[in-house]
């Protein structure tokens, strides 16, 4: 699989939202639609880590489009180190932004998939530590048919955007098929936040998948002390097993 990308800006209501789209060619086969991923990052926004994600998750044959999560924010192109100076600014940046800012992005980073040439206008979600929380936003859209949800953060104490998030209390509102990946070693969600979460998802009927590993947070960033290769590679496996049977 040959993988192209390409450089988008969405408009969005709060400016235009630069998202970079990767799409999987075979070689000797003539193009074909496939179907739509967004793939949300973590505070410090398009990385190389995630930039290899992305690229993984395309050369299994979907296109993905990976949105600036702080374009209201930073230029576009910005991204943030990994260092306290990036992990504060991150930080401080998810909690000024309203939730509905955050779900007007997600309507149209899902509405410029579908409208893409390259997707068959079926379209999934995924996403890391923060964005792990905004793929379970995307879920609560009619038309996304499955999120992957790795380590989300703030779901379980309901403190992501400006005023906090409703995600548990709307839970319901979930139509797809979710697979929630947490690390048993990860302080940003410990187990009361874990448990509150699958409760929650069973009360409300919502159609899940749960895994944990024994795994640090992050542990899917090919770089740094936490990655974990083996427990990278068995997540991802189980994500390229829902979105090939739900899309």
């Amino acid at each position: 699989m040959i993988v192209t990308d390409s450089v988008l800006d969405i408009d969005t209501p709060t400016g235009p939202m630069r998202t970079y789209f990767y799409a999987p060619t075979e070689p000797g086969r003539p193009p074909a639609p496939r179907p739509g991923l967004v793939l949300y990052s973590e505070i410090f926004q398009q990385t190389p880590p995630v930039r290899r994600l992305a690229l993984n998750f395309a050369s299994a044959g979907y296109l993905v489009a990976v949105p600036e999560v702080y374009h209201a924010h930073e230029p576009a192109g910005c991204v943030l180190g990994y260092d306290d100076g990036g992990k504060n600014r991150g930080n401080a940046l998810k909690q000024i932004i309203p939730m509905s800012d955050f779900d007007a992005d997600a309507r149209a980073a899902v509405d410029a998939l579908k409208a893409h040439p390259g997707c068959t206008g079926s379209v999934g979600a995924v996403g890391i530590c923060l964005g792990g929380h905004l793929a379970f936003r995307a879920a609560l859209l009619p038309d996304v048919k499955a999120a992957v949800c790795f380590y989300p953060t703030d779901i379980h104490s309901g403190t992501l955007g400006k005023g906090g998030s409703d995600s548990l209390a709307r839970a319901k509102d979930v139509r797809g098929e979710l697979l929630m990946v947490f690390g048993r070693q990860d302080p940003h969600v410990p187990r009361e936040g874990r448990r509150l979460i699958y409760d929650t998802l069973t009360d409300a009927g919502v159609w899940f998948t749960w895994h944990e590993f024994n795994a640090a947070h992050a542990f899917l960033r090919d770089e740094g002390e936490r990655y974990d290769p083996s427990a990278a590679r068995s997540a991802l496996g189980l994500a390229t097993d829902l979105f090939r049977r739900a899309l």
